[in-house]
C-alpha cells in the first residue's frame, strides 16, 4: 500500500483548492469571511459519507478600555461526523480562521520559489484543512477504513484562543481512541511538537478613587498606581515553570486628576499543570493584598484557555505510530518540545492522546512571510492516510 499511496493524491487540486481558500480573508474577527470560508468547507467535506453541519459559536465576552465587559463575536464552526457508531473513533480538528485582520495589508499570494508559496493562511492553516480532507478521501478508498468512525471539527476562533470552541472540543474529544490536529509542523523540516506549555490571559480591571491632583491628592485612590505594583508583583511570581508577561496597561485621565481607573492585560505560560493551578491560587492572594495596600478595587476577567500539554505513554504510542507510518513512506519524523499552544492542548486535557502539528510543512507563521512547501501538502495527506489506516487496523487499540 505505501509505495502507490502517493498516487491518490491530486496536487494540482490541492494546491488550486489551498489558493481558493486563502483569497478569502479570515481574520478571526471578519465574520463575514468565517462565513464565506465555512460555505466552502461544507462544499468540500460533503464529499466525505456522514454529516457535515455548521454549530453556533458559544458566547465570548471580553473587556473594553473602560473596562465594561462586552460580547466578542465569532464565526460558526464546521462539524463533520462519520460512522458514529463505530467501536474506535478518532477526532481531527483544524482552523479556518488567520492572525490577519481584513484590513492587513498582507492579502495576497506570491510564490517565493517553485514550491514555495508565501500568503495569508497557507500554513496556518489552509494548506493543512486541505491536507485532512484529502488524507480522509484517500483512507475511505483503503482496506478496512469501515472499522473507524471519525469526527472533523474546524473551528472559526484557534487564533484568539478556542474560547467560543473550546466546549465543542471537548464535546467531540470525548470517548476518542486519539486525535490529530492540522496545525504546520513546528519545523519547516516536518518536525512535530511534542510537549507543549500552557497559555492564560487575564484582564484585571482597577478601580480607585479620583480627585484633583493639586487640591486633594491624598481624597483620591490612584489605579494606575495600584496596576503598576501589581505589574511588578506579577513579574516577581515568574520561576522556571512559569513565565508571565504584561502586555497593555490602559486608563488614566487628565494630568491633573488622580486616576481612578486602569485596566491591565497580561499572559502567562505555565509548563506544568502545577504551575497553573499555583498561579490561580497566588494571584487571588495578590489582588486581595493591591486592594488592601492601594485601597482600590479589582475585578479579574479570563484565566487560562489552554493547560500544559503533557506526553504521556499513551500520547507517545501516537507518536510512535506516526514516526513509523513515516518510515514507510521515506519521511523521516522527529519531535521538539515548544512554548507554543493550540488545540491539541484542549485535547490532551481531556485524557485524548494527540499528535497537533499533522499539517503542512512551512514557516513564518504570524507574519507576512509565511510559507507553504507546496509539496508537502501530498507528502503529510498520504503520512496521515496511513496513520488513519493504522489506527483502524488496531494499532491504538
Amino acid at each position: 500500500m505505501t509505495t502507490n499511496i502517493l498516487e491518490k493524491f491530486d496536487a494540482a487540486a490541492m494546491l488550486a483548492q489551498v489558493q481558493d481558500w486563502c483569497a478569502i480573508n479570515t481574520g478571526t474577527g471578519n465574520i463575514e469571511g468565517l462565513a464565506q470560508q465555512a460555505s466552502k468547507l461544507v462544499g468540500a467535506f460533503s464529499t466525505l459519507p456522514g454529516e457535515v453541519e455548521l454549530i453556533d459559536p458559544a458566547p465570548v465576552t471580553a473587556i473594553a478600555a473602560d473596562g465594561n465587559e462586552f460580547e466578542k463575536p465569532n464565526g460558526q464552526h464546521m462539524v463533520l461526523r462519520v460512522r458514529p457508531q463505530a467501536n474506535a473513533r478518532i477526532l481531527l480538528t483544524g482552523h479556518m480562521d488567520t492572525v490577519f485582520p481584513k484590513e492587513h495589508s498582507f492579502q495576497s499570494l506570491t510564490w517565493l520559489e517553485d514550491d514555495v508559496l508565501n500568503g495569508p493562511g497557507v500554513a496556518d492553516m489552509k494548506g493543512g484543512i486541505s491536507v485532512i480532507l484529502h488524507a480522509l478521501m484517500a483512507f475511505e478508498t483503503m482496506p478496512g477504513a469501515s472499522a473507524l468512525g471519525y469526527d472533523v471539527m474546524i473551528n472559526s476562533d484557534e487564533e484568539t484562543g478556542s474560547l467560543a470552541s473550546s466546549a465543542l472540543i471537548a464535546e467531540m474529544a470525548r470517548g476518542k481512541l486519539a486525535a490529530l490536529t492540522f496545525e504546520p509542523a513546528a519545523l519547516p523540516d516536518g518536525t512535530l511538537a511534542h510537549a507543549r506549555g500552557g497559555t492564560g490571559n487575564y484582564s484585571i480591571i482597577i478601580t480607585g478613587k479620583s480627585a484633583h491632583a493639586g487640591r486633594n491628592p491624598h481624597e483620591g485612590r490612584n489605579a494606575i498606581v495600584a496596576a503598576a505594583d501589581l505589574i511588578l508583583r506579577l513579574k516577581a511570581m515568574e520561576r522556571e515553570d512559569i513565565t508571565v508577561n504584561p502586555a497593555k496597561l490602559e486608563g488614566g485621565a487628565a494630568n491633573n486628576v488622580v486616576p481612578d481607573h486602569a485596566v491591565l492585560r497580561f499572559n502567562i505560560r505555565p509548563k506544568s499543570t502545577e504551575a497553573m493551578d499555583n498561579f490561580d491560587n497566588d494571584i487571588k492572594a495578590l489582588l486581595r493584598s493591591i486592594e488592601s495596600d492601594h485601597e482600590v478595587s479589582t475585578h479579574r476577567h479570563g484565566g487560562v484557555t489552554r493547560p500544559p500539554k503533557p506526553v504521556d505513554e499513551s500520547a507517545q504510542k501516537l507518536f510512535d505510530l506516526v514516526q513509523k507510518c513515516g518510515a514507510q513512506l521515506g519521511q523521516k519524523i522527529a519531535w521538539k518540545s515548544t512554548g507554543g499552544v493550540c488545540d491539541g492542548n484542549n485535547i490532551a486535557a481531556c485524557g485524548v492522546p494527540v499528535v497537533d502539528t499533522m499539517g503542512v510543512r512551512g514557516g513564518s507563521i504570524h507574519s507576512p512571510d509565511e510559507f507553504l512547501v507546496v509539496s508537502s501538502l501530498t507528502e503529510r495527506a498520504a503520512l496521515s492516510a496511513l496513520v488513519l489506516s493504522r489506527i483502524a487496523a488496531g494499532d491504538m487499540h
